[in-house]
């Protein structure tokens, strides 16, 4: 029997494949992923994220769930809004990366719950989170509608799922982007994270996950009876926001 296909970036592997080659581009970058974040985005990331916070609708204590939490950055901001009556779980599929986040969240005096899982097969019982996040992770999920399904059966009725994530640009911005992508962002991770092959993928990566429009309706087709999103620095991230019916 053929193992069934997938997309790694502009590359077609087989699905049982995937995983392990998503896992070996953050096991390369964790240590320098802050830094090489800060360096894409000009910063903007902190701002993507921020928004995402205070339009998240978080309050104290309510139970929350970072999916693909990396280095903690949501958790902790998270952290701040539901107090100490609420609960933030920092998950991640990679270890690397969830041990960083882990021992930073721990070095500035948060000690949350962390645990490592796949978005496609979540270790929570049924309608225990009020708010749901996965930030620039679920592009490089194998079966999104699986993990998108997954994060809708773990919210609460009237829960919300935040999906912040890279989406399509403006067309005017394509030409520039593209220049930016394939040429500088390898040359960057060359430079600073000695790794040119893992931002080659985050730029294709990019390109093919679904579009603005696909995504809302992926998530609608999740279980979520109401999605919105809104684009942000011209389409070049996108934040989707879901309520569970």
């Amino acid at each position: 029997m053929t193992d069934p296909s997938t997309h790694f970036g502009f590359k077609t592997v087989n699905e049982s494949e995937k995983a392990q080659k998503v896992a070996e581009v953050f096991h390369s970058v964790a240590k320098k992923y802050d830094v090489m974040n800060d360096l894409m985005s000009g910063g903007l990331h902190r701002i993507w994220k921020f928004f995402t916070i205070e339009t998240s609708g978080v309050k104290a204590g309510d139970k929350v769930l970072d999916i693909a939490g990396g280095t903690g950055d949501l958790s902790k901001a998270f952290a701040k809004k539901v107090g100490k009556t609420g609960q933030v779980w920092l998950t991640d599929i990679n270890s690397s990366m969830l041990g960083v986040g882990r021992d930073r969240l721990l070095d500035q005096g948060y000690a949350l719950p962390v645990a490592q899982c796949d978005a496609e097969k979540l270790p929570f019982p049924d309608h225990y989170f009020d708010c749901v996040s996965v930030a620039f992770g679920l592009r490089n999920m194998t079966h999104k509608d699986v993990a998108l399904s997954e994060m809708c059966r773990v919210l609460k009725p009237g829960g919300r799922l935040l999906v912040l994530e890279f989406s399509k640009v403006w067309a005017p911005l394509k030409p520039a982007y593209d220049i930016y992508s394939f040429k500088l962002l390898p040359f960057m991770g060359k430079l600073v994270a000695n790794d040119a092959d893992s931002y080659q993928y985050l730029a294709e990566s990019i390109r093919m996950h679904p579009d603005q429009e696909t995504l809302k309706q992926m998530m609608k087709d999740a279980g979520f009876g109401r999605v919105d999103f809104h684009n942000m620095t011209g389409g070049v991230v996108a934040l989707h926001k879901g309520i569970k019916i």
